[in-house]
């Protein structure tokens, strides 16, 4: 027995959860992120959990993270310098891409640059078949020229994507080998290799995304893992996925693609967890940091997942978890343009400078500052200890933006804050529109730093009944590494109709993907016992150009029952469109399955919870929509299972702190959890 540390990387602040094996105690600490030097606040909270907990180093048996390292290279601009070479007369591709207005009701809108421009993307002569068969086979000649170029345009690393991969790698790889012949030492990346999809621009992309931050991310995990040996760790560390699972630290080296989004899917997954522990099947997870609000949908504990995710500008086409992210934090400054109209982010403070509270340097009023002035922050320390708000100077800068408004100080934090809900609202609103769902019918799960600040006001606007903080909230995203299981994502393109006549070769595509999974969690990431195996399907009717993904029963598949395959895309089409065409022929595109190896799961049981009013700390009066109420302010640490009362309230704890205006009443339930339902 030994202990299980969990760490979340955010903009501000690092988090860290710490599990005793033996007694199942949950310990927390959050410590400012270092932007500027990844990886240092990892060993400085190492260091914390020693000093404050008495836990040393050599006493974890498991040490999972997520890092940012990869997202902020591609958002910043920072990957790898890389050259793609493409099949002679399709240089365009990334150009071309799907040829989308990323805004359609703004005629002004631009697409993004490519991730690789133009000059960068070099032609090699091959061509490969739609069926996998060799037209022309790779000129020597040609591939040599263009890794001259690449040279001579100073390229870090050669991403090759050719044409039809996905049903031959011959070619690739071929290309691949005549370049590290000539100079070994050189990154060169595969598009089939990293994610053998059909249509070039999604493999492409996903492909140049992959080899821009793969040099940075593998440097990075290398020193993470010689500075927790060096601090003296006896395990290596495992990393978190965008799919909401986890992998050896020596895959996510050759697979740092998949490690792009994980800090969102892994607070997805702790959402998962508190919704299941809390009884709620239906629930909208809402996870404000410094930067950003991430919501991502859960029913009976499961997000939903999805391709397509977009990276800062560009998109990855590997499943992730589905999380839509608003550029809306608890650092977003608050500005005045030239016309008098308020805005709140994008731009954030971050941890450095942070916000004008954190007396840290910040002078740009930001929604922290708001709730300072507000007064629902700054009844104590912050992070742990590593902040104390700094109540006047969040006054002072607020006071630019109220004078730009014409309004007074605490009129113009109750705008920001009201502009920031206003905000989450629309995008919010939108991810509920595209899934056809009725918000009234979801719990908020509010978490991160900033999360349950703004909860119940977002939960109001929306219609919602309930909103539900975690005993740790602002590191819940770091409980969720701990209780995310090993988990890998296959994929086949196949091309068949849904046909008795095909079955055969479905069943031999269905039996290499599925010896590929085990093989990966057997070999790769050394876990004994059978891994759970989840089939789906990429299905459309014949003569559809896109197609939608439909889980399906493997039994479906080895049992050759094509018409359950058939009906299944059916009912699916139905339940997204509105009607489906049950005579209609059904093609199969690609054949997808997803293994996870189950990992050990904290099992908290619940506490007696008999009622009672618990007596608050004091009273403190906070600003609210024009006028002053009296709030409550509760210690968290002192609002055992059972305990119940009404805003307006202040709960103050170590993580974050959580505002329940008048209208809504909370308890605490058996795990810890509080409940707070709008009247």
């Amino acid at each position: 027995m030994g202990y299980r540390i969990g760490v979340d990387i955010g903009g501000t602040f690092t988090d860290f959860c710490v599990l005793d094996e033996a007694s199942l105690a949950l310990r927390t600490l959050k410590v400012l992120s270092r932007p500027d030097a990844p990886g240092e606040e990892v060993l400085h909270g190492l260091a914390e959990i020693e000093r404050r907990f008495g836990i040393a180093p050599a006493e974890v048996s498991y040490f999972t993270h997520g890092s940012t390292v990869g997202v902020n290279a591609i958002i910043q601009g920072r990957g790898a310098k890389l050259c793609l070479l493409a099949t002679a007369g399709f240089r365009d591709v990334l150009e071309l891409a799907r040829l989308k207005i990323p805004d359609p009701y703004d005629l002004f809108s631009r697409r993004p640059e490519p991730l690789v421009p133009r000059e960068r993307v070099l032609e090699v002569r091959e061509r490969m078949n739609p069926d996998g068969s060799t037209d022309i086979a790779p000129e020597r000649a040609s591939v040599l020229a263009a890794l001259a170029r690449a040279e001579a345009l100073g390229a870090e690393g050669i991403v090759i994507g050719l044409l039809h991969s996905y049903a031959n790698p011959a070619h690739e790889q071929a290309v691949k080998a005549m370049i590290l012949a000539e100079r070994p030492g050189l990154p060169v990346f595969c598009s089939a290799e990293i994610w053998p999809i059909v249509r070039e621009y999604e493999r492409s992309i996903t492909a140049c995304i992959h080899g821009s931050v793969q040099p940075r991310v593998a440097h990075y995990i290398t020193r993470l893992e010689a500075a927790l040996a060096a601090r003296g760790v006896p395990v290596a560390p495992m990393v978190t996925k965008s799919n909401g699972g986890v992998m050896t630290a020596a895959a996510g080296k050759l697979r740092s693609i998949e490690m792009l989004l994980s800090g969102t899917a892994s607070g997805a997954i702790g959402a998962g967890f508190v919704a299941r522990q809390a009884g709620f099947a239906r629930v909208m997870s809402l996870d404000v940091g410094g930067t950003s609000a991430d919501v991502a949908l859960l029913r009976d504990g499961m997000p939903d997942f999805r391709t397509g995710e977009l990276v800062g500008d560009y998109p990855v086409f590997l499943p992730t978890v589905s999380v839509s992210s608003i550029g809306a934090g608890g650092g977003s400054i608050a500005t005045v343009d030239d016309l008098g109209v308020l805005r709140v982010g994008p731009d954030s403070a971050g941890s450095v400078p942070g916000p004008a509270c954190y007396g840290r340097g910040g002078a740009q009023a930001t929604l922290t500052d708001a709730f300072a002035v507000k007064g629902v922050l700054g009844a104590g320390e912050l992070g742990y200890g590593a902040v104390r708000i700094d109540a006047v100077a969040a006054a002072t800068a607020m006071a630019v933006v109220g004078e730009a408004l014409g309004r007074d100080t605490a009129a113009a934090a109750e705008a920001v804050v009201a502009l920031a809900v206003a905000n989450m609202y629309r995008e919010v609103s939108r991810l509920f529109s595209q899934v056809g769902e009725e918000p009234s019918l979801y719990a908020l799960l509010a978490f991160g730093g900033a999360g349950p600040m703004l909860g119940c006001l977002l939960a109001e606007e929306m219609g919602m009944r309930a909103v539900i903080v975690p005993r740790t909230p602002g590191v819940l995203a770091a409980l969720g590494g701990l209780l995310a299981d090993l988990r890998s994502d296959f994929v086949r393109v196949v091309f068949l109709d849904v046909a008795a006549a095909n079955m055969v070769a479905l069943q031999a595509a269905f039996g290499e993907l599925a010896g590929e999974a085990r093989a990966w969690l057997a070999d790769s990431q050394g876990h004994a016992g059978d891994g759970v195996l989840s089939v789906a399907a990429d299905l459309r009717y014949r003569g559809q150009s896109y197609e939608i993904e439909v889980a399906l029963e493997p039994d479906w598949i080895t049992q050759a029952r094509p018409e359950r395959i058939a009906a299944a895309f059916h009912a699916r089409h139905a339940e997204i469109y509105g009607h489906a065409d049950e005579r209609a022929a059904v093609h199969l595109v690609a054949l997808r399955v997803v293994i996870a190896g189950v990992t050990a799961k904290p099992d908290f049981p619940p506490e007696p919870a008999p009622p009672g009013d618990p007596v608050p700390a004091r009273h403190v009066p906070v600003a609210h929509r024009g006028t002053v109420v009296r709030a409550a302010l509760f210690d968290r640490a002192a609002l055992p299972p059972g305990s119940r009362f009404a805003g307006p309230a202040v709960v103050a704890q170590d993580d974050t702190t959580t505002w329940v205006p008048p209208g809504f009443a909370g308890h605490v339930d058996p795990y810890g959890n509080l409940i707070l339902v709008r009247s």
